[in-house]
């Protein structure tokens, strides 16, 4: 019994990753718990593992009394001295117990603790495992599909693919391989969840990492992304060198990093004309991130062009960006697409107007917080601007030294 016992702990351990500590803790604990359920307590039950032969070995332990009120916590002091001439009152005395005597009870207690031990600490180490990964790309297989989500093999475990972490129209197989952006690992009662999506934002960002060897090493960082999945997406980006240009680095040559970027997207669309479904692209816009919130919202506005940001004085994260007028469409894209990213993308509520509904509102004092501007930038073509306080002039001179190809001033009430 020893050897087998010895040889399943090593394939235990070995095959489910369980310490051997662990196991023996497990059946020092179902032994404890047979011995409870046979005799009603076990406060007196030792419970010993012998390393070199793989036995266990159950004690029991009494204490030596002139009147035996419990025979399984005492023993009296004439059958102590039939064991041994030297013991007295007060001393304790330890008794091996044959395991073999709690029968089925305590084969079935050991079976339990065990299998309970090891779903734990599989469900454990699963969990650290995926937890690793979380925030990162995995590969994996379809492994199948039901109303609710793709599961997806990603090794030891299967991940949920919802469809709202979908992208629309893209279509998969059993047994394909995908790649999966892991957002979320839960560890519950019933298991362990992997949650995973290729619809999301970072998603785009870890594809640029794996692919673009200045934004793996940090020369060239992705500061934001905003993703309307299989339809367009807008990347800010900075360098961090000034000799190297970050939008360019992202495009590549030719367009040869985002085609990389997307050619791990698949979506299709139907088409009436041809009674099919075609395949589509993802657009990804990229635009320079910069410190100042007003061009940034201008960056991110492209590729529309932008009169005025007016930052709302009673909401510090809201702006109203005011377009020329035969630019308005362009500026709110289709079903407010282009406006709705460009807000995801640097994290203010944007509101669109033309140049005359601005104009209007204003007129009729309808412009609320934007009323009181706390600060409005105009983008003009006239570099000779005039500035009415030397703060406004120190802006402008940086500005213009650092070659934008617009200016910037700030109009003060």
């Amino acid at each position: 019994m020893s050897k087998e016992m010895l040889d399943a702990f090593r394939i235990l351990e070995e095959d489910k990753g369980i310490k051997k500590e662990d196991i023996i803790d497990a059946v020092k604990e179902s032994l404890r718990s047979a011995y409870r359920r046979r005799y009603g307590q076990a406060d007196s039950a030792l419970i010993d593992f012998d390393e070199k032969k793989g036995d266990f070995h159950v004690y029991t332990v009494r204490e030596v009394v002139d009147e035996v009120f419990d025979s399984r916590l005492e023993i009296s002091l004439k059958d102590a001295l039939a064991i041994s001439s030297a013991y007295e009152l007060g001393d304790k005395i330890k008794f091996e117990e044959a395991p073999v005597e709690f029968g089925r009870v305590a084969a079935q207690s050991a079976k339990q603790t065990i299998m309970e031990k090891m779903r734990k600490q599989t469900r454990t180490i699963t969990y650290n495992t995926y937890k690793e990964h979380e925030n990162e790309i995995m590969s994996g297989t379809v492994e199948r599909f039901d109303n609710r989500f793709i599961y997806v093999n990603l090794g030891s475990i299967e991940a949920q693919l919802s469809k709202q972490d979908q992208i629309p129209g893209e279509i998969f197989a059993s047994h394909d391989r995908i790649e999966v952006f892991v957002y979320k690992v839960e560890d519950n009662p019933r298991g362990v969840n992997v949650f995973v999506s290729r619809s999301h934002p970072e998603m785009i960002k870890r594809l640029m990492e794996q692919e673009i060897p200045e934004v793996y090493d940090g020369t060239v960082e992705i500061m934001s992304v905003a993703r309307e999945a299989g339809d367009r997406t807008k990347v800010a980006v900075r360098s961090h060198n000034p000799n190297v240009d970050a939008i360019g680095t992202i495009v590549g040559r030719g367009g040869a990093n985002i085609k990389k970027i997307t050619s791990k997207f698949h979506p299709a669309k139907y088409d009436a004309k041809s009674d099919r479904m075609i395949p589509v692209e993802e657009n990804i816009d990229v635009i320079e991130w910069v410190a100042d919130p007003a061009e940034f919202i201008y960056n991110a506005i492209a590729p529309a062009e932008v009169d005025q940001v007016i930052f709302n004085a009673e909401d510090s994260k809201r702006a109203l960006v005011v377009v020329p007028d035969n630019k308005l469409s362009l500026a709110i894209g289709r079903r407010g697409q282009n406006v709705r990213l460009a807000a995801h993308l640097t994290g203010y509520r944007i509101d669109i107007k033309s140049a005359s509904e601005f104009e209007a509102m204003e007129a009729a004092n309808e412009l609320g917080g934007f009323g009181e501007v706390a600060e409005e930038v105009v983008y003009e073509d006239d570099a000779n601007l005039t500035y009415t306080d030397q703060a406004m002039e120190e802006m402008a001179a940086a500005a213009l030294a650092t070659d934008l190809e617009e200016s910037e001033v700030t109009e003060l009430d």
